[in-house]
């Protein structure tokens, strides 16, 4: 069981970047498979990045090579750090956590942080 709780959203110019953080707090960080997903105003929620408990790394195609999903397991937190942002960026980004698979819907989700991206 885990709380997870995001910061480091704001706005930007088309280009620019931000590092997202979610520190969690609980047990069993380690195990579980971490993900960052984003919602947009009257769009379905999208699985942007993975990070699974061997480190493996997943992303969308919407943002491979642009965002990079890690996280820092001594200090319980994950991060995504976005590059080259775009508006189409624009949306709340949520931390989640499942257990045991990648696959299945995580089971533990932060409050959101917005990220606004202007052209």
């Amino acid at each position: 069981q885990v709380q997870l709780v995001e910061s480091g959203g704001g706005s930007v110019q088309a280009g620019g970047s931000l590092r997202l953080s979610c520190a969690a707090s609980g047990y069993g960080f380690r195990s579980y498979c971490m993900h960052w997903f984003r919602q947009a105003p009257g769009k379905e929620r999208e699985r942007v990045a993975t990070i699974d408990s061997d480190g493996m790394t997943r992303y969308a195609d919407s943002v491979k090579g642009r965002f990079t999903i890690s996280k820092d397991n001594a200090k319980i937190t994950l991060y995504l750090q976005m590059n080259s942002l775009k508006p189409e960026d624009t949306a709340i980004y949520y931390c989640a956590a499942g257990w045991p698979k990648c696959t299945v819907t995580p089971t533990y989700w932060g409050q959101g942080t917005q990220v606004t991206v202007s052209s």
